[in-house]
C-alpha cells in the first residue's frame, strides 16, 4: 500500500509563488510507486484546496479559476486518520492522508505556523519541528543564539519599526558604528525580499522605510568586503547529519536578489519551475580545501544549535582576502528543497524526497515513545475550587 503524503504549500506570505514551485518540482519528482501525491494548497485567503489539478503549474496562472475547480478543505484527525474533508452544507471525506509535508516559504508559513498547527492534530511531518522553524524565520533571535554559541556571524544591530520612529537619531549613530556599507533587512523574511545594499548614510533612511513595509523587526549588518558567497545543504535530524556539496553563488548585483534567485536574466517566458536551481552558480564552490571543510564543519553546528530538522541551506558569507567565514543565515525550507546541491552530491532528488519522509516517520514514531501527557485525570472528582492552592484569592 502506498504512503499518502500530503504536501502543503502557498499560505499568505509574500513568498506565496515561490512555495508554489517549490511544491511542483517536489510533486514531480516523488517516487509514485511508493508515495501518493496529495497536494494541499493554501491560497492568500488562508482557505484550503486540493485535487490533482494542483500538481500542475499552469493552473496557478489564475488563481481565481484555480478556486473554481479545485476542492475547498479542511485537514483534522477523525476516528484516528487524518483526513481532508470537503467544507459547506454536505460535507464529505475527500481523501486521508499518512504524512504532511510543508513545502512553504517566509513569514506566517515557515515560521512555525504551519508546523504548530500539524502538532495539535498529531500528524507526522516532513522538517523542522516548532521551535527550529521560528528561530530560522527570526534573523535576530537566529544571530543572538549563533553568537552565544561562537558561531560567526557579521556585526550587526537591530531594531523595532516604532524604535525608529521614536528614536531615529540614536539608531543611525548605532548603523554608523558598524561603518558603511551595510545591508538592510525585514527580519523574517526570506527571499531577499524587503533588502536594501546601501553604500552611505544618504540613502539609509529610504531603506529602512523599505524594509519596515514587510515587517516589524529590522536587522541592519555590516557588509562583507571582497565577498564570496556559498551555500551547503544539511540533511538530518538531531541524532544525525550530513552536508551536502558546497556551491558558490553568483549574484548581479551587490547581494543575492531575488531576480537572482527567482527570475534570472530578466527570463520571464513560460512557465519556470526551476526555482532556486536556476540560479546562476558554480558547483563546487571555488576555495580552498581548508575553507570547504570549514563551512561544512560550520553547517553542522548550525544545524544543530538551531533545532533544525529535515533538509535546511545554510547560507555564508566569505571574505576572500582574509578567509574569514561567516553564517549568513539559515533557510528551514530551502528553495528547491536545494535538490541540486544533493544531486551533484550524488543523491538523485527523488531520493532525497524519500529520505525526508522516512525521517519524518521515524521522527514521530520515536516523539510517541516520550510522555507528553497523563492519563490520569485530575478533575475527575474536582468539587469546585475549594481547597485549591490558591482559591483565597479567587475568591477575592
Amino acid at each position: 500500500m502506498k504512503i499518502k503524503v500530503g504536501v502543503i504549500f502557498g499560505g499568505k506570505t509574500v513568498e506565496h509563488e515561490i512555495s508554489i514551485i517549490t511544491a511542483v518540482q517536489a510533486m514531480q519528482h516523488m517516487d509514485t510507486e511508493k508515495y501518493e501525491i496529495i497536494p494541499i494548497y493554501i491560497s492568500k485567503d488562508c482557505t484550503w484546496y486540493t485535487g490533482k489539478m494542483l500538481m500542475d503549474i499552469d493552473v496557478y496562472s489564475d488563481f481565481e479559476s484555480l478556486k473554481k475547480y479545485a476542492n475547498k478543505v479542511v485537514l483534522y484527525k477523525k476516528n484516528g486518520a487524518f483526513v481532508l474533508q470537503s467544507v459547506g452544507l454536505f460535507k464529505r471525506v475527500i481523501t486521508e492522508i499518512d504524512v504532511a509535508f510543508p513545502i512553504v516559504h517566509g513569514n506566517n508559513a515557515e515560521d512555525g505556523t504551519i508546523q504548530g498547527f500539524l502538532e495539535t492534530i498529531g500528524i507526522p511531518y516532513v522538517g523542522s519541528r516548532i521551535l527550529g522553524s521560528a528561530i530560522g524565520q527570526d534573523k535576530v533571535i537566529m544571530k543572538q543564539l549563533m553568537k552565544e554559541n561562537d558561531l560567526p556571524i557579521v556585526p550587526y544591530t537591530w531594531f523595532y519599526d516604532y524604535n525608529y520612529l521614536e528614536d531615529k537619531e540614536n539608531i543611525l549613530k548605532e548603523i554608523k558604528k558598524l561603518g558603511y556599507p551595510v545591508i538592510v533587512k525585514p527580519a523574517t523574511l526570506g527571499s531577499s525580499i524587503g533588502i536594501t545594499f546601501v553604500k552611505d548614510e544618504g540613502k539609509i533612511d529610504e531603506a529602512i522605510n523599505e524594509a519596515t513595509r514587510y515587517d516589524t523587526k529590522i536587522v541592519v549588518e555590516k557588509v562583507v568586503e571582497n565577498l564570496v558567497e556559498v551555500n551547503c545543504s544539511v540533511l538530518g535530524n538531531y541524532q544525525y547529519q550530513e552536508t551536502s556539496i558546497i556551491e558558490e553563488v553568483l549574484s548581479t548585483d551587490e547581494f543575492l536578489t531575488y531576480t537572482d534567485k527567482y527570475v534570472g536574466k530578466g527570463k520571464t517566458k513560460g512557465n519556470n519551475t526551476k526555482g532556486m536551481a536556476a540560479t546562476n552558480r558554480i558547483i563546487p564552490a571555488r576555495i580552498n580545501k581548508d575553507l570547504y571543510n570549514e563551512v561544512q564543519k560550520i553547517a553542522i553546528k548550525t544545524f544543530k544549535v538551531l533545532n533544525l530538522s529535515g533538509v535546511a541551506r545554510i547560507d555564508f558569507l566569505i571574505d576572500s582576502k582574509q578567509n574569514k567565514i561567516y553564517v549568513n543565515e539559515p533557510n528551514t525550507i530551502p528553495g528547491s528543497l536545494s535538490f541540486y546541491l544533493w544531486e551533484k552530491t550524488g543523491k538523485p532528488y527523488p531520493k532525497l524526497l524519500d529520505e525526508l519522509i522516512t525521517f519524518a516517520i521515524k521522527d514521530y514514531k520515536n516523539r510517541r515513545k516520550k510522555i507528553y501527557s497523563f492519563d490520569t485525570n485530575i478533575l475527575q472528582n474536582f468539587g469546585g475550587l475549594k481547597g485549591v492552592k490558591g482559591s483565597k484569592g479567587l475568591k477575592k
